[in-house]
């Protein structure tokens, strides 16, 4: 179970607080809100990549203050994928295993099946530079599902992508995160990204990341802050 317990993000004069958990492991949830309210902050303290002000981050009960991003539970896609330009797509993969790339013979066999899984046969040995962008985001998916952590963080990874092919990620997300269990937090700025596939939403607004709420229920009754990011109120 993710717990942000008391927690405040400051960066500059930017302040973001927090406290709430989430009801279950393997749940996913959107998060969703206005430019510049904090919903990628929040991803990074998750993550570790932005130190609390004050209050904690628990995973299971364990206060995740001392342990370094490489060490958390957690895999993060960000909207350019995070893939290395000048390693192949199965040594970006790989680093997801061990970042010095010393992988056994069985370790790459699973880099392989991890590809074919996602649809990237025969494409291990193609850099980012040479995939499309839909291709980019197969591979990201697969070193999340290579890796196999319990805490999947998605910021906007398939803002870039049409209709149709963002659907079609979409759809690989659901299937790796029910594969591996992952409890994902997804920002997007898409209402229809949290109604279709949010179990549960999470409004970041006016410096607060709000408890999650059900998503059908909080898009049927929208807080005024929600009403007016939608352009309702």
């Amino acid at each position: 179970m993710l717990h942000l317990d008391d927690l405040t993000l400051a960066l500059g004069d930017f302040r973001l607080r927090a406290d709430w958990s989430l009801p279950a492991a393997g749940q996913r949830v959107a998060v969703i809100g206005p430019s510049g309210a904090g919903k990628s902050t929040l991803l990074q303290a998750i993550a570790g990549f932005v130190a609390p002000e004050q209050g904690r981050i628990l995973w299971q009960g364990g206060d995740l203050a001392s342990t370094a991003p490489g060490q958390r539970p957690v895999s993060i896609l960000f909207q350019d994928q995070n893939l290395f330009p000048h390693l192949s797509i199965a040594r970006n993969l790989a680093l997801g295993l061990n970042p010095r790339l010393r992988l056994s013979r069985d370790a790459w066999d699973q880099v392989t099946a991890v590809l074919d899984r996602v649809g990237l046969q025969g494409m291990g040995e193609r850099r980012p530079a040479d995939l499309s962008g839909g291709q980019q985001g197969r591979a990201a998916l697969a070193r999340a599902l290579l890796r196999a952590r319990p805490l999947l963080l998605l910021d906007e990874p398939f803002a870039a992508l049409g209709p149709a092919l963002k659907a079609e990620m979409m759809a690989l997300l659901t299937e790796v995160a029910t594969s591996t269990g992952a409890t994902t937090l997804m920002v997007t700025h898409d209402p229809d990204d949290a109604r279709r596939h949010a179990d549960l939403t999470i409004l970041v607004a006016d410096g607060t990341a709000h408890a999650p709420a059900t998503t059908a229920a909080l898009f049927a009754n929208p807080p005024p802050a929600l009403k007016a990011y939608l352009g309702e109120g």
